[in-house]
């Protein structure tokens, strides 16, 4: 059941219906019937999985807490047992085949003919967010960072909340299983201020995402039929893409939760604004970022240590980071590339610092600030291409493409390449598409400056529901959907 779908449209109002009319204490068992009825939506299946994680989670805490701080061995056999089963279901179902391909080809290096078994397996939608949902509740408990929780069905609904069940905000234990417990009570602007958000985010899938995937996936399907400048531009665009796709996956959940009183962590904070990779990272995927920082980079040691081996926490950390993303090396490819470019950024600082002041440049200039945020940005963008390749060997297939033909010759009518049939986009929808990004650019904006919802908020209410109706109207205008598209999942469903 995807957000962008007719049953979602219907799914979620009887859910908020039937939550604020049913008793306080009832509330949280119906949101846990309709978290893995949505779940269950896409194959029933996959309850078993994310019934088994639950299970193995809670019972792991529960011993751990029973146990005590004096049994410190005990403690960490029943947090280790707990962490290798999931990892274990996880690399089953996600990295599996791609552990045996490589087997395989290192075998045929050695000369060996290796076979490994194959199994014909689903990846289930969302394991990779619930899987360390889980893990990082059963770590917390293992710190005293927070109580166990004793009521198995409550825990069930912190790992199968459905506005973030599948792609996120990864909540944190400490965040949500709290508010579980507390009551809610109908906020009628509360209510409207998360639809305002869903809203929003349906503009960001919906409007510029699905529509600049029109474009993208016609070129790095078939790359080799582009210019470089035909793959720079869908390289550049899936920047936005994959922002406005993500982004918005996570306004609508935020915004859902708020509908029903809930309150879930924030996932993006303007990333493109960023003047580092590393300030990029403290602002993009959020809660995946946050989860690896605490969970993986501070214990190897983050950077209290030796340079040389804060340099290889980054490494490792941003190579797993890539690996999350998906059972393939340009993934990983992916991930260490950011790693290396904040390496690269920490050795080179002092050497830039001086240039800096040689040239008499003003540390907080404007000029100074944007073009430090035209570097960050090409420098994320390069590393997007391996990200969005279908493999590694792609991708570098893609940039000898770009190097061999450059086709410079289309900027000099830079309109007229994207009327090429090739590319899957017209005038028309382009035109739409940089519009779009205007009001992307113009609200990102003004977010960073002032309290858009606040502003709203004081306004009069003829003013407020023209914002409202101007939302709705634009997505269902210029929205792409509708019986001659796909339903277009979320980049991030694959993960």
């Amino acid at each position: 059941m995807l957000f962008n779908s007719l049953e979602f449209l219907i799914f979620f109002p009887i859910v908020v219906l039937v939550y604020f009319l049913l008793p306080q204490k009832g509330r949280w068992l119906w949101l846990l019937v309709a978290s893995y009825y949505f779940y269950m939506s896409w194959n029933p299946q996959y309850a078993l999985l994310i019934a088994a994680s639950t299970v193995a989670t809670w019972l792991s805490a529960l011993i751990m807490e029973r146990l005590g701080t004096g049994e410190g061995k005990k403690r960490q056999w029943a947090l280790w047992s707990c962490i290798v089963f999931n990892l274990a279901i996880l690399f089953f179902f996600k990295y599996y085949a791609f552990a045996a391909e490589n087997i395989e080809a290192l075998g045929r290096l050695a000369g060996l003919e290796l076979h490994v078994p194959a199994f014909d397996v689903l990846l289930p939608v969302g394991i990779s967010f619930y899987t360390f949902q889980a893990l990082g509740y059963v770590i917390d408990v293992y710190r005293g960072e927070l109580p166990a929780e004793r009521n198995l069905l409550r825990y069930a609904l912190f790992i199968s909340f459905f506005p973030q069940l599948v792609a996120g905000p990864i909540e944190r234990s400490k965040n949500l299983m709290h508010q579980l417990h507390e009551p809610h009570f109908f906020d009628p602007k509360r209510v409207r201020d998360g639809l305002l958000l869903m809203g929003w985010g349906f503009f960001e899938k919906l409007v510029l995402a699905d529509r600049i995937a029109l474009l993208v996936t016609a070129v790095y399907d078939n790359p080799a039929a582009h210019t470089g400048v035909e793959i720079v531009l869908a390289t550049v665009l899936f920047a936005f893409q994959i922002f406005c796709d993500f982004a918005g996956y996570s306004d609508i959940a935020i915004g859902a939760a708020r509908v029903m009183g809930f309150t879930l962590m924030k996932n993006f904070k303007h990333p493109y604004s960023a003047v580092t990779v590393s300030d990029f990272w403290r602002r993009w995927h959020i809660s995946l970022t946050t989860w690896f920082r605490d969970y993986i980079y501070i214990p190897l040691g983050g950077s209290r240590c030796a340079k040389w081996k804060h340099f290889r926490n980054i490494l490792i950390t941003f190579s797993l980071s890539g690996l999350w993303h998906g059972a393939e090396w340009s993934f990983v490819v992916w991930g260490a590339l950011n790693g290396l470019y904040q390496v690269v950024g920490s050795l080179t600082a002092p050497f830039r610092g001086r240039l800096e002041t040689c040239l008499g440049l003003d540390p907080d200039g404007w000029l100074r600030r944007w073009w430090k945020r035209l570097v960050t940005f090409a420098l994320v963008d390069f590393a997007w291409l391996f990200f969005r390749a279908n493999s590694f060997l792609t991708g570098v297939g893609m940039l000898r493409q770009a190097a061999v033909n450059p086709g410079l010759s289309a900027l000099r009518d830079p309109l007229a390449m994207i009327t090429v049939e090739n590319l899957g986009m017209g005038r028309k929808d382009f035109a739409v598409l940089l519009l779009a990004l205007v009001v992307l650019a113009a609200v990102d904006t003004l977010r960073q400056r002032v309290d858009l919802k606040a502003v709203l908020d004081r306004r009069n209410i003829v003013v407020r529901y023209a914002v409202y109706y101007v939302i709705i109207f634009t997505v269902l205008i210029f929205g792409i959907y509708g019986p001659e598209f796909d339903a277009a999942s979320f980049i991030y469903f694959q993960f």
